[in-house]
C-alpha cells in the first residue's frame, strides 16, 4: 500500500504489530527491512522512492511526501515507534503530538548505520527504555539511555512493581517521589505483601533507601518520601507517609466464589466490594475470581472478571475435593459433584494454607478470600 501524505490529510492506519518503523534514507530502509524481517511486532513504514517490489507480500507500507504527516497517524495507532531518523529531526517533528507521559507512544531512534539506538520519549510507562535494550541487543548497538534512575541503577518509581502487576493508587506523588529517588534523599520502603524479588541490580540497595518492617517504623523514621506496598486500606496516621509516597497494589488477593445459576454482576460485585470493605482491603489488589467448573460459563462471573481484568479460574470437583476442609456439605456435593466450591477453590489459586475469610454467605453469592504469599 502506497499513502500520499499532504497537509491536513487523516489516515487510517490498520497494525498489524505493536511497533512502527519508519525509514528515510537508502541506508536506513535497509536496516528497517532488517529490523521487520527478524525483530518481532513491527509494521514497516519508508519512502516510495526506495521500492523493491516484495512490499505487498512482506506487508510493508510505501508513503509519498514528509514523514512528519504520517505521525500522528502512528502515534495513535502504535505502541512504540522506531525512526531510523536523526534525532533533531524527530524531536522536531513529535514535538506537536506530545501530549504526557501517560498516554504518548515510546519513540526509540537509530542512526542511519545502526550504531546507536537512543530512548527519546516514554522510556519508562511507555517502554522506550526496554525497547532500546531489546534493539540495541539485537542490532549489536549501543543503547543510549538517560533517565536518571536506570543511569544510577535505583528504583525507577514509576515502573515499581509493574511487572508483577502492581498497580498505584493515585499518580499525583511520582514525579517528586522520583526526584527523592534520584536526588538520594531518605526513602522509606514498607513491604506488607506481594513479590520480594524486585530489586535486581548486582549491587545492593543505594544508602538512602532503607526497608521498614511496619508503617511504624517508617513513620518514625520522617523520610522525605516513601514507597508502601500493600493490600490493605492505610488507617489514618498510616496516610502520613503519602504526603510524598506512591501507594503501590500488588495483585495477591484470590476471591473464591460460589453462586447460584443467574446471579447477576451487580450482586457479585456487591458481594465482594462489601466483604473488601469490612477487611480494609484495596479491590485494586485482587488477583483472581476462582470457582467450579459448572460456573465457567455463568454471566455474572464472567462479566465481573472482565469489568475489573481479573483471572477467572475454575477447578474440577476432583480437584476441589482434594483440598481437606472444615465443613464439607452433603448438599453442595449433591449437586455439583464436590462438598464445597468457595473455600477450596480460593485455597487451590492462592496455595494459602488458610482463609481470611472461611465461607461468606450473602444472597445468590458465596464467597471465600485468600491471600497469595510470596
Amino acid at each position: 500500500m502506497t499513502l500520499l501524505l499532504a497537509e491536513g490529510k487523516q489516515l487510517t492506519l490498520q497494525p498489524t504489530g505493536s511497533y512502527a518503523v519508519v525509514a528515510i534514507t537508502k541506508h536506513g530502509v535497509e536496516l528497517a527491512r532488517e529490523l521487520h524481517s527478524t525483530f518481532p511486532q513491527t509494521d514497516l513504514f519508508y519512502m516510495s522512492k526506495f521500492e523493491r517490489g516484495d512490499e505487498t507480500e512482506r506487508n510493508i507500507t510505501l508513503f509519498d511526501g514528509n514523514v512528519r504527516m504520517l505521525l500522528p497517524s502512528l502515534f495513535k495507532s502504535y505502541k512504540g515507534i522506531v525512526m531510523i531518523i536523526s534525532l533533531g529531526a524527530v524531536v522536531r517533528m513529535i514535538a506537536p503530538l506530545l501530549k504526557d507521559k501517560k498516554t504518548d507512544p515510546a519513540v526509540v531512534v537509530i542512526d542511519d548505520k545502526g550504531n546507536h539506538v537512543i530512548s527519546v520519549l516514554s522510556g519508562h510507562l511507555g517502554g522506550a527504555n526496554e525497547l532500546t535494550k531489546q534493539l540495541a541487543d539485537h542490532l549489536n548497538a549501543t543503547p543510549v539511555i538517560t533517565t536518571a534512575s536506570d543511569v544510577q541503577k535505583t528504583i525507577p518509581v514509576d515502573l515499581f512493581g509493574r511487572k508483577f502487576g502492581w498497580v498505584w493508587d493515585s499518580a499525583e506523588k511520582l514525579t517528586p517521589v522520583s526526584a527523592s529517588v534520584v536526588n538520594e534523599e531518605p526513602v522509606a520502603i514498607v513491604q506488607e505483601s506481594g513479590e520480594r524479588n524486585w530489586w535486581n541490580y548486582d549491587k545492593p540497595l543505594p544508602s538512602h533507601i532503607t526497608v521498614y518492617e511496619t508503617m511504624e517504623e517508617a513513620i518514625r523514621a520522617k523520610p522525605k518520601a516513601a514507597l508502601l506496598v500493600t493490600h490493605r486500606l492505610l488507617s489514618n496516621e498510616e496516610q502520613q507517609l503519602l504526603h510524598n509516597g506512591v501507594l503501590y497494589r500488588p495483585k495477591v488477593i484470590t476471591l473464591g466464589i460460589g453462586c447460584n445459576r443467574g446471579t447477576s454482576l451487580d450482586e457479585i460485585e456487591q458481594v465482594i466490594q462489601e466483604t473488601l470493605k469490612e477487611l480494609k482491603f484495596s479491590i485494586k489488589s485482587v488477583k483472581a475470581i476462582c470457582s467450579i467448573d459448572l460456573k465457567k460459563d455463568e454471566e455474572g462471573l464472567i462479566a465481573v472478571a472482565k469489568k475489573y481484568q481479573w483471572d477467572f479460574t475454575y477447578y474440577t470437583p476432583e480437584q476441589l475435593n482434594s483440598v481437606k476442609i472444615d465443613t464439607p456439605s452433603d448438599t453442595v456435593f449433591k449437586f455439583t459433584g464436590a462438598y464445597a466450591v468457595s473455600e477450596p477453590a480460593a485455597r487451590l489459586y492462592s496455595g494459602a494454607d488458610y482463609l481470611v475469610i472461611t465461607k461468606k454467605k450473602s444472597g445468590n453469592v458465596t464467597l471465600s478470600v485468600a491471600l497469595i504469599s510470596h
